[in-house]
């Protein structure tokens, strides 16, 4: 049984006083759904769980007053088994996104207080041109994503206690041992190539056979593009798949890794296609790493809309876009030219988003200078850069030398931790899972 940080958090927002409603969003397949019933099974005497998708007839229990008396007296006849005692039991409504009427609901819900609800969704099916329709102040809301490098640890049996220890050699920047660093490197080259699906990874964790694991990779892969077809205007389907699919060729396959529409298609053009990125973006498929004019803070103020990178919001999905042969490139360490470096650059992207940093990126062909990623945390700008060797950094170098707001940064290689003079901090590639 995997491990999720999710957990914790549910378990706090259960403790809490004058709690709201959780609204938990995420892409598809990140494992919400099994985290909410297992907590709820663990910390509940009793849980009423309505998926709208699976039963769209439910949809009657908020036909009428949408007062809690009401919508649980509805319950109570719909599952006559279900006592629904206030102060022991959860209420759980899945692909919420399909029923209108249950969002609504949530505001009511929060202000009887009495019982607990939580409501789980993606963002597909929702048109994203219009406002949301969650109920502002009666909400808190809950980004889950698949797992991270940390999370994959734990269902590999590397202890909580072992992934604290790596986390201690980061905050006392202490090198780390060779043969610990070595053995962490392996796993993350493993984790690349099975990504953090739970279910490829509990299928890994069960066989260590990557065949089986590309077997689940392709067959999500599948499931994101028919909720492309399903989901998307009649305008957008056939556009927005092909973005999707140019991702693998965009980022691995060549080494300026901007968004180019001409990959595409042949001749492909920002006029045609730049609708179904924004589908896309907002459907929560891919995430987006903007290009900003100038390192100053607030760095949205200088991002770019039209010169982007587009990343799959997990690396299964990558790494299902491309030929069996590649996780064995990764696993064994051989993999060569643009390929290497592209694969790691989506693996720090991959973490940073899921630890939910919005990402952006600098280049100046005049001063040939460019930074892989820019961070910023609490009024801080972080800037980043990913090498699949250890070879200096001289973008970095240059930029905190001539930027004073700019204290410190990071340089994530395949090496050991190393803290220089010049601000730089270097770090092991998986360390970015930590920081």
């Amino acid at each position: 049984m995997l491990q999720r940080k999710a957990s914790e958090f549910l378990k706090n927002w259960a403790q809490s006083k004058n709690k709201k409603c959780l609204v938990i969003q995420g892409a598809r397949q990140v494992g919400k759904t099994y985290a909410i019933e297992q907590f709820a099974r663990e910390n509940y005497k009793e849980v009423v769980e309505i998926n709208f998708k699976q039963t769209p007839t439910a949809a009657d229990i908020f036909a009428g007053d949408l007062t809690a008396e009401n919508m649980v007296m509805a319950m109570r006849f719909r599952f006559p088994e279900k006592k629904i005692i206030p102060g022991q039991t959860l209420i759980f409504f899945d692909e919420i996104q399909e029923c209108p009427d249950a969002i609504t609901s949530l505001k009511f819900w929060t202000i009887d207080s009495r019982f607990d609800v939580i409501a789980s969704g993606s963002l597909l099916g929702i048109d994203y041109k219009r406002a949301s329709s969650y109920p502002v102040g009666y909400v808190e809301y809950f980004k889950m994503y698949a797992l991270d490098f940390e999370e994959f640890l734990w269902g590999m049996g590397i202890s909580k206690e072992l992934t604290e220890s790596l986390r201690s050699f980061l905050n006392s920047k202490t090198v780390i041992p060779q043969a610990v660093n070595s053995q962490m490197m392996n796993y993350y080259r493993q984790y690349i190539a099975t990504g953090g699906m739970p279910e490829v990874v509990q299928k890994y964790v069960d066989t260590k056979d990557f065949r089986e694991v590309h077997k689940i990779q392709t067959n999500l892969l599948q499931g994101y593009l028919y909720d492309i077809a399903h989901y998307a205007t009649a305008e957008e389907k056939i556009k927005a798949e092909k973005c999707y699919l140019s991702l693998s060729k965009q980022l691995l396959d060549k080494e300026n890794h901007k968004f180019q529409y001409k990959e595409v298609e042949n001749g492909g053009r920002a006029q045609k296609f730049f609708s179904s990125i924004e589908w896309l973006l907002y459907a929560d498929i891919i995430h987006l790493s903007r290009l900003v004019t100038d390192i100053k803070f607030d760095l949205n103020d200088y991002a770019r809309d039209d010169f982007f990178r587009a990343y799959t919001t997990d690396l299964s999905l990558l790494m299902s876009m491309k030929d069996f042969s590649f996780k064995q490139l990764i696993v064994e360490n051989t993999l060569e030219g643009n390929s290497k470096g592209g694969i790691y650059e989506c693996a720090i992207a991959d973490a940073l988003y899921k630890k939910g940093f919005q990402l952006y990126f600098y280049k100046n062909e005049t001063a040939k200078r460019e930074l892989d990623f820019i961070i910023q945390k609490d009024g801080n700008i972080i800037p980043i850069e990913v090498k699949s060797g250890n070879t200096r950094a001289t973008s970095l170098k240059a930029l905190i030398k001539n930027n004073k707001d700019i204290s410190f940064a990071y340089k994530f290689v395949d090496g050991n931790i190393g803290a220089g003079e010049d601000g730089i901090m270097t770090l092991p590639l998986y360390m970015a899972a930590f920081i």
